[in-house]
């Protein structure tokens, strides 16, 4: 898998469906096939980042 932001191959798994990009600094969720991407913010809350994406960039596996 490649960070749909970077293209960055250096993801790491940090929970269930839930990965984190240490190239860009993005967390993203994977749910039916699609990846929700996140800002973590620096008091810890998560901005999406889902506006700045096609719908295609964000599908797994296509």
């Amino acid at each position: 898998m490649r960070c749909p932001n970077c293209q960055s191959k250096d993801i790491g798994k940090i929970g269930t469906h839930q990965y984190y990009c240490w190239n860009c600094f993005v967390e993203m969720t994977l749910s039916n096939g699609k990846l929700a991407m996140h800002q973590v913010e620096e008091d810890g809350t998560l901005s999406s980042l889902d506006d700045l994406f096609e719908d295609s960039d964000l599908q797994v596996g296509s």
